[in-house]
């Protein structure tokens, strides 16, 4: 007899297919309008296809713009705070989560209640800060506090190494090895979901950054990717379109991470709790 297939289950596939189509819409009509010229971009009521298609807009805002210049700043910045987000705060929460010292939870609380300080109230002592020390117009500030650690991403490492069994730890123990050995060889490699999760969101949040860069980076040569393409709506007032292109050439290096970590983000999203 063959077996038929449940209803529940085909209303439940037409929804996820019209919801993905739905959220695909905006993301298609921002790279149809990266395609128009500025007559087409314009026009109301406006057409959904471009006609023909204006594949030289993204060459023309690549080469008139400093974009390799922006895109070289955007990926320094990004590599260097993932590579001090994944040391610094995996360091401090296998701390607070496999060893033993005074106010050890306390002091974890403290770290989680300044996640409820809003980064707005800390940019005066930071620039001040920067300022006294030379930084101000490079890109150091951008990427330095990340070697620090950081509030959330130390919690989410700490759940990572919670999760280890404790015989892991003991066995390391009995072979002599030292705390700094046990984080390094034995729990760091046992948390590849955790610190994938943790470099797309560093990599994602940096590369996507606004407020920072405008707030310490002033010579065009320095420009971050987002400032470089906010800069361009001075330089191309009447070729919106170009902007629009501008904007998806700075997301080919954000697909190009998530697509590599891919494995590895959901499966850290699915450990560490996230959603």
């Amino acid at each position: 007899m063959q077996k038929r297939f449940p209803l529940n289950k085909i209303v439940g596939y037409l929804f996820v297919i019209a919801s993905a189509l739905i959220m695909l819409v905006p993301f298609l009509t921002t790279v149809f309008n990266s395609l128009k010229t500025y007559k087409q971009y314009m026009q109301f009521p406006p057409e959904w296809l471009p006609n023909p298609a204006q594949w030289s807009n993204y060459t023309t805002v690549w080469e008139q713009a400093n974009f390799s210049s922006y895109t070289i700043n955007s990926l320094i910045v990004a590599i260097l705070s993932v590579i001090g987000a994944l040391l610094s705060s995996s360091m401090i929460a296998f701390a607070f989560a496999r060893l033993r010292f005074p106010f050890r939870d306390t002091l974890f609380m403290i770290v989680l209640g300044t996640m409820m300080i809003p980064g707005i109230v800390t940019i005066v002592p930071q620039f001040i800060i920067f300022k006294n020390l030379g930084l101000l117009d490079t890109l150091a500030p951008l990427w330095i506090l990340e070697w620090l650690g950081q509030p959330f991403a130390i919690f989410l490492m700490r759940q990572a190494f919670l999760n280890i069994p404790k015989d892991y730890e003991e066995a390391a123990k009995l072979d002599g090895c030292n705390p700094f050995q046990i984080y390094w060889r034995v729990f760091l490699p046992m948390c590849k979901p955790s610190l994938a999760t943790l470099a797309v969101f560093t990599f994602m949040g940096k590369w996507n950054e606004i407020l920072a860069p405008v707030i310490y980076l002033i010579s065009d040569e320095n420009f971050t990717l987002p400032i470089g393409i906010l800069s361009l709506s001075g330089q191309y007032k009447t070729e919106d379109q170009l902007l629009v292109a501008g904007a998806l050439i700075s997301l080919i290096p954000i697909l190009i991470v998530f697509l590599f970590a891919e494995k590895y983000f959901v499966e850290g999203s699915k450990t560490s709790g996230l959603k």
